[in-house]
């Protein structure tokens, strides 16, 4: 009986610590969580542009992180008594996790270069190996996107989120559409007819895309032109315009949409389109 006793002692003496610690550690992570919350939703009202709302994110997460990462240390040190122990302690953790999670340490790795070297920020369009869309949200593990296309052939969101493993970001080819600002080269064409003015009809695609970009004049990098090329049927105009890369399907569907009506009021320029015409020479 008296054996019991001192086991019982023994057993309280050792777990009693450990819930005291995983107590005090969820306390603190609670209440930190809490302050940060404060803090971040605090400077996203302060924030003004898509770069400041990207670093309020990154850095809370950033913060998060560090922190947990601290408790875990002084929750190891609190049970390795000594600096020696810790050192020991860490030692063993680091070479356990290293073997069995090789690819979440390659995908905290991979944040580590997001964070730093910031090749896209939360909001930036970007292309990751196969996979477009919209940055939501950069995490420890795993990017997620807005998907792009997807269900349909188009530059509008889908509906559906991608989680795009960190780890892929040092196995594939990283494409920003908005890195450097928000605008990227977009066109409309059209094939007119040989028998067409051509300098009409370019002109005619060229301020239809003048009218419909007019509100981003100031922001432009160039203004609308026009490239040809010959086709079996005609002649093929590109118009060539910079627009804002989130509303590419949009700005291009009103300037078709105008090419089209000013085309069919048009007496000199005509569509050219696959048919078949039966010509008679009189000879």
């Amino acid at each position: 009986m008296l054996g019991f006793f001192e086991l019982a002692s023994g057993f309280g003496t050792t777990i009693w610590p450990i819930i005291t610690t995983i107590a005090i550690i969820a306390i603190a992570y609670i209440v930190f969580s809490f302050l940060l919350g404060i803090v971040k939703k605090s400077l996203l009202k302060l924030a003004k542009t898509k770069k400041q709302v990207s670093n309020v994110e990154i850095f809370s997460t950033t913060i998060k992180y560090v922190f947990v990462f601290l408790l875990v240390l002084i929750a190891i040190f609190s049970f390795s008594g000594d600096l020696t122990g810790l050192g020991l302690t860490l030692g063993l953790f680091s070479a356990a996790i290293g073997f069995a999670l090789q690819k979440p340490i390659t995908g905290i790795a991979a944040w580590i270069m997001v964070v730093t070297r910031r090749p896209f920020e939360i909001g930036d369009r970007v292309i990751i190996g196969s996979v477009k869309g919209d940055v939501r949200d950069i995490s420890l593990t795993h990017i997620t996107l807005k998907e792009i296309g997807g269900i349909v052939q188009t530059e509008e969101n889908s509906g559906r989120n991608i989680m795009v493993p960190n780890s892929l970001l040092f196995e594939q080819n990283i494409v920003n559409y908005t890195q450097q600002d928000e605008f990227v080269l977009s066109q409309v064409f059209f094939t007119a007819t040989y028998e067409s003015d051509l300098g009409k009809a370019m002109n005619i695609g060229i301020q239809a895309a003048k009218k419909h970009i007019k509100q981003f004049a100031e922001s432009m990098k160039k203004e609308p032109y026009a490239r040809t090329s010959f086709q079996p049927s005609g002649i093929n105009i590109s118009i060539r315009f910079f627009v804002p890369a989130k509303r590419m399907t949009e700005i291009s569907t009103e300037i078709t949409n105008e090419v089209f009506e000013r085309i069919s009021k048009e007496k000199s320029v005509a569509f050219a389109y696959p048919h078949t015409e039966v010509v008679l020479n009189k000879k």
